[in-house]
């Protein structure tokens, strides 16, 4: 077994199936440089403090069209199979987020992967530089993949939406701007020199980083992340006024967490320490390679929001 707090992780997703958590994330050693290893998962029947694994979810077959910076990856069942979305740097050509399906099959056991290419190359547009891709299937199970067009080539980083095929395998549409990360007042725009002077000419940078959308009671709400006051890494919240993924969403003015945290999604427990069914966040925190680690907080729909659980930490 494996402590979670000697598991170096960043972009944390969690899928819960019968009793088991099984964890995905950005699990090379150092993410932004030299040749990808993969994606490695690993698996909790408890408290999600111990974990067993890793177990290799995701390796490159010989002559994959990227050789580093995977990030990011995200498993969802779609139509009773295991899909993953990740980020990947072609060695040719723009980041995107592509689409990997499981050779395991479509039961638990699919989980455990192999993950193989599925679509050829990023689905999201060719020309820009991109990351993050998520799934959101609508109310007409329409599949729709909301990712992120990079600060880098935006300089105001967007939230975009684009339709996906039946199958996952392409694109099928024009990709939609759902908001840009300005929007947000507790955003803070880059330091000009040195670093976002290097990338852009535009005099204000703004980050967008890890879309996760989520269902609650009555909203369609989406986590985000971006740069906060002191550089820190923050999570933050946004709100579908019509109930669907086009929008026009709106920005809750309080991040959700501001604790040098990020890169959010959210999923319900299964057994104690939690009630079951608790709602709970996971993010990366700190967002400094290589201490960050997964972090566990209960969350619970409050005045309209997500909000932290009471006497939880903020």
């Amino acid at each position: 077994m494996t402590k979670r707090q000697d598991i170096q992780i960043r972009d944390p997703f969690v899928v819960v199936q019968q009793d088991s958590y099984y964890l995905y994330g950005s699990t090379d050693k150092n993410i932004w440089r030299g040749s990808g290893t993969g994606f490695d998962m690993y698996t909790s029947l408890g408290d999600m403090d111990e974990f067993e694994g890793p177990f290799p979810a995701f390796r490159p077959p010989m002559n994959f069209w990227s050789k580093g910076q995977f990030w990011a990856p995200e498993v969802h069942q779609y139509r009773n199979e295991w899909y993953m979305f990740a980020t990947f740097k072609p060695v040719q050509g723009r980041r995107g987020t592509a689409i990997l399906k499981s050779a395991g099959g479509s039961g638990e056991q699919g989980l455990y992967g192999p993950f193989v290419p599925w679509s050829e190359g990023p689905v999201t547009p060719p020309e820009w530089e991109c990351l993050d891709g998520t799934l959101y299937v609508d109310e007409q199970q329409k599949p729709w993949m909301v990712f992120c067009h990079e600060w880098s080539q935006a300089g105001d980083g967007q939230i975009c939406a684009v339709p996906l095929a039946n199958n996952l395998k392409t694109s099928i549409g024009e990709a939609v701007l759902l908001f840009r990360a300005s929007e947000a007042t507790w955003t803070h725009p880059l330091p000009q020199i040195p670093f976002a002077a290097l990338f852009k000419k535009a005099k204000r940078n703004y980050v967008t980083d890890g879309p996760f959308l989520f269902q609650g009671k009555n909203s369609l709400f989406m986590l985000w992340s971006s740069v906060g006051k002191g550089m820190r890494y923050l999570i933050g919240t946004a709100k579908s006024e019509t109930g669907t993924v086009l929008g026009p969403w709106i920005q809750d003015p309080e991040p959700l967490f501001a604790a040098d945290g990020g890169h959010g999604m959210l999923f319900r427990s299964h057994k104690e320490p939690t009630v079951p069914g608790q709602l709970l966040l996971t993010i990366h925190a700190p967002n400094r390679t290589p201490k960050e680690r997964a972090m566990f907080i209960e969350i619970e729909e409050r005045g309209g929001w997500l909000r932290v659980k009471k006497g939880e930490a903020p």
